[in-house]
C-alpha cells in the first residue's frame, strides 16, 4: 500500500494538477490525501485530473473562505471503502484493503496553528478512534506541530512550542499510535528563503499496522510548488524467512519439557531428504510444545 500526504497550499490549476498526477503514477499511489485544497467545491472532473484514470473514488471536506479544505482520492479496486466520516478538519475512511481484505481506518487530518483549535480536533479524533474497535489505523496529514525541538529550526516561539510539543506527544500516546520509521529528509515544511524549517507532516500508525506491514517507511519527497514536501508511506508485506524456533528459559527447568520433546521426536518418523525430515519434525514439535505450554503456564 502506498499513500501520499500532501499539503498543497491550494489546488488551483496550472502546473499543480499534472504534477500531482505524475506523483500518483510514478509512486504507484493507492490513496492520495491532500490538505489545504483552499476550494469550497471539489468535483469528479478535478479528481480525475489528479488521479489520471477512471478507477477511483473520492471524499472531500470543503475550505471555508478559501482556507483549509481536505481531499482523499483512492484506487477503488484495491481499497473498498465501507464507511466515511467527514468532520471539521479531518476525513476518516474505513474499509477493506487488498486481496486479504484487511480492515483499515485512515484519517486525513489538517490541524490549525491555534492551540485551542488543535485541542478540539485532537479530542474529536481520539473519541472517534475509541468508538471504532479493531482494524489497522493510520493517521496522517499536516499536524502543524513538532514532537521535539530538533524538528524545528528558525522558530522564535520557544515557550509556546515547548508546551505544544508535550500536548502533541501526549495525544499520540493516548491514541496508541506511533510514527512509521523515517528515511531521508528530516523536515517537511520550509520557509521560502529557507530561514526556517520544520517536520509538520507525518504518518502515525497503530502497532497492529506495523506488525502486519513491518516494512512500512515514510519519506519526504521533493518539494516543488508548495512550502510543504509530499510525504510518502510505503507499507508492504516483507518475507523475513522462516520464523525462529524459540525456547523459554522456564521450559528448560521443567522436567516434563524434556519428555514432550522426546515423545514428539520419536512419534514422528519422516522419510525422504534429511533437511525435509528435520523441518517436518520441528514443525510437529512446535505444535506439541505450544499445547504443552498452554496447559502448564
Amino acid at each position: 500500500m502506498n499513500i501520499i500526504s500532501y499539503n498543497i497550499r491550494g489546488l488551483g490549476r496550472g502546473i499543480k494538477w499534472p504534477a500531482i498526477r505524475r506523483l500518483v503514477n510514478e509512486n504507484h499511489i493507492d490513496l492520495l490525501c491532500i490538505q489545504e485544497t483552499k476550494m469550497e467545491n471539489i468535483n469528479k472532473s478535478l479528481c480525475h485530473a489528479l488521479w489520471g484514470n477512471s478507477e477511483f473514488s473520492w471524499e472531500s471536506y470543503p475550505a471555508a473562505n478559501s482556507a483549509g479544505g481536505i481531499l482523499c482520492v483512492w484506487n477503488e479496486k484495491s481499497l473498498k471503502v465501507e464507511s466515511r466520516f467527514v468532520g471539521a478538519g479531518f476525513i476518516l475512511l474505513s474499509g477493506k484493503w487488498g486481496q486479504e481484505s484487511q480492515t483499515i481506518h485512515v484519517v486525513n487530518i489538517y490541524l490549525p496553528c491555534n492551540i485551542q483549535e488543535k485541542r478540539v480536533l485532537w479530542d474529536n479524533v481520539s473519541q472517534l478512534k475509541n468508538q471504532i474497535p479493531g482494524g489497522y489505523w493510520c493517521i496522517l496529514g499536516d499536524f502543524n506541530s513538532v514532537r521535539s525541538p530538533v524538528e524545528r529550526i528558525g522558530s522564535s516561539q520557544r515557550g509556546s512550542v515547548d508546551g505544544s510539543i508535550a500536548e502533541f506527544n501526549n495525544w499520540i500516546e493516548e491514541l496508541e499510535v506511533e510514527e512509521a520509521p523515517w528515511v531521508g529528509k528530516r523536515f517537511t515544511w520550509f520557509r521560502p528563503n529557507d530561514s526556517a524549517k520544520s517536520r509538520l507532516d507525518r504518518f502515525l500508525v497503530s502497532p497492529e499496522w506495523l506488525a502486519k506491514w513491518p516494512g512500512s517507511v515514510q519519506s519526504a519527497l521533493v518539494r516543488n510548488f508548495s512550502d510543504h514536501c509530499p510525504v510518502l508511506l510505503r507499507s508492504k508485506n516483507v518475507d523475513w524467512g522462516p520464523k525462529p524456533f524459540r525456547i523459554l528459559d522456564c521450559w528448560l527447568s521443567d522436567k516434563s519439557f524434556k519428555k514432550v520433546v522426546i515423545d514428539s521426536w520419536s512419534a514422528n518418523p519422516q522419510s525422504g531428504w534429511g533437511g525435509y525430515a528435520i523441518k517436518e519434525k520441528i514443525k510437529a514439535l512446535k505444535q506439541k510444545i505450544k499445547i504443552w505450554n498452554k496447559e502448564h503456564y
